[in-house]
């Protein structure tokens, strides 16, 4: 099926390609968040007259991102307390949801999603590196510190 991307969509293309996609990938995500049409000259020439509001759009989004990074570079150590037997081992797991929850309450609003943790929950008390990608061309770091909950 052949769409035409509305936004920047990691790995596939930026505004305005006019990429080939598998079927399901559009019907069920590109074109319901309408981050895409489907490549048809109608579509394609709406989208030329549309061009200039969307690129401003993409802009801002973009640049309330990068807003975003700042203010969680400036705070850059974040904690999470869990329960933790005696040799440091947790009592479960802090995952995604924990780390976007210590991330918000410090004030800074940040989704799961948004928070990459490619090798998987953390199990133990220590600091760790953290990835948080808020858009696919804003990417920082946080240092996390799990600690046992007392």
């Amino acid at each position: 099926m052949e769409v035409i991307l509305l936004d920047k969509i990691g790995r596939l293309g930026g505004l305005g390609d006019k990429v080939k996609v598998k079927n399901g990938f559009a019907r069920n995500y590109l074109l319901p968040n309408k981050k895409a049409v489907m490549a048809t000259k109608e579509n394609l020439e709406k989208f030329e007259a549309q061009r200039a509001e969307l690129e401003a759009k993409i802009a801002a989004t973009l640049k309330a991102a990068q807003d975003r990074a700042d203010r969680i570079s400036k705070i850059g150590k974040f904690s999470v307390a869990a329960m933790a037997g005696d040799e440091g081992k947790l009592f479960g797991s802090v995952g995604t949801r924990d780390i976007a929850e210590a991330i918000t309450n410090a004030g800074v609003e940040v989704h799961k999603s948004e928070v990459k943790m490619p090798s998987g929950v953390l199990r133990s008390v220590g600091e760790y590196q953290i990835q948080v990608q808020l858009h696919p061309d804003v990417t920082t770091e946080i240092v996390l510190e799990v600690v046992p909950q007392k």
